[in-house]
């Protein structure tokens, strides 16, 4: 029986007139890396703040590890580490000396502290860096001393925010491939991001926020069958008579094409023999083509259609 590490219920926080979280209610299980997606004014990181009893509400309830979340439930505290979009580490100590002191806050053995922060900068590989102060820190370096701060203390909750904001490619592998570690090691890790393929790469179960409200959830591939769009073809083909473009458009499962400069694009929903069919209509009127391919719908697509933005069109 799954473990329910999260439990958010009928959350509804207000400030003034504004409705920041509009009964909002999310579970999230031990072992998952649980997506939360959003543009920038749609609750996400009041959420957090919530989550982490940094902010009070108005109405609602969370628990963590099945208990109450309150502001002084210190002990659930300490079984939760928090990555934030913002760097936040101490620019007089040096890269040892700023995870040794978030880990202290933590763990009061000094032995056992001593072994967690050996443990953290090896893992995030940062033991050349061990003595460099932050300001001689790439952004990307920087990332994974905030990351090394966050996690050293083992925390069984992890919730990384934008943890990968101007970064070099493999500074973000390596952030994505530590996650995906933690997790192997028993954490529950909820991540937020504004990098699609990020989320599509890691995240085992997904929601989408907006307005406050939670408008989808699911695994990546059941958010793509809420959509109407299951599969994009596209044929380059310089001659399209118009008897033949409204005969494709008649297709089963087609439900729009469009036609312009040489391009085909052919919109399906549902159906597994879209391309055979586009084909066969082409062949059988005798119209020669160049290069073809299909898409499949992006969680793009997903957050596109079901909030009417892409989620990068609006930044946090």
């Amino acid at each position: 029986m799954e473990k329910t590490v999260v439990k958010i219920h009928d959350l509804i926080k207000r400030y003034g007139d504004l409705i920041a979280l509009d009964h909002f209610s999310l579970e999230i299980n031990e072992g998952e890396i649980f997506g939360l997606l959003g543009p920038n004014g749609s609750g996400k990181t009041t959420t957090i703040n919530c989550l982490l009893s940094l902010l009070s509400f108005d109405k609602g309830s969370i628990e963590i590890f099945g208990r109450e979340m309150t502001p002084v439930s210190y002990d659930i505290k300490k079984q939760i580490g928090i990555i934030m979009q913002n760097v936040a580490v101490f620019g007089e100590l040096t890269v040892y000396e700023n995870i040794d002191y978030f880990c202290g806050l933590y763990i009061n053995d000094k032995e056992k502290r001593r072994q967690y922060v050996e443990e953290a900068i090896k893992f995030v590989g940062l033991d050349e860096f061990r003595k460099f102060y932050p300001k001689k820190l790439s952004g990307g370096l920087l990332r994974r001393l905030n990351i090394a701060c966050g996690i050293a203390h083992k925390p069984k909750l992890i919730i990384l925010d934008e943890p990968t904001v101007a970064v070099d490619p493999q500074s973000r592998n390596r952030i994505l491939e530590g996650i995906q570690e933690l997790n192997k090691n028993g954490a529950t890790v909820i991540y937020t991001s504004h990098y699609m393929e990020e989320v599509e790469q890691i995240c085992t179960r997904i929601a989408i926020m907006d307005k406050g409200r939670k408008v989808a959830e699911g695994t990546k591939d059941e958010l793509k069958r809420m959509i109407k769009n299951t599969e994009t073809i596209t044929i380059e083909i310089l001659e399209l008579p118009e008897k033949v473009l409204k005969e494709m458009a008649s297709l089963p499962h087609v439900y729009d094409t469009e036609y312009s400069e040489g391009r085909l694009v052919v919109y399906c929903s549902g159906g597994k023999h879209n391309l055979i069919r586009i084909l066969d209509v082409l062949q059988k009127n005798e119209l020669s083509f160049g290069r073809v391919y299909t898409e499949l719908p992006t969680l793009n697509d997903v957050f596109l259609e079901i909030t009417g933005t892409a989620l990068r069109d609006k930044e946090d």
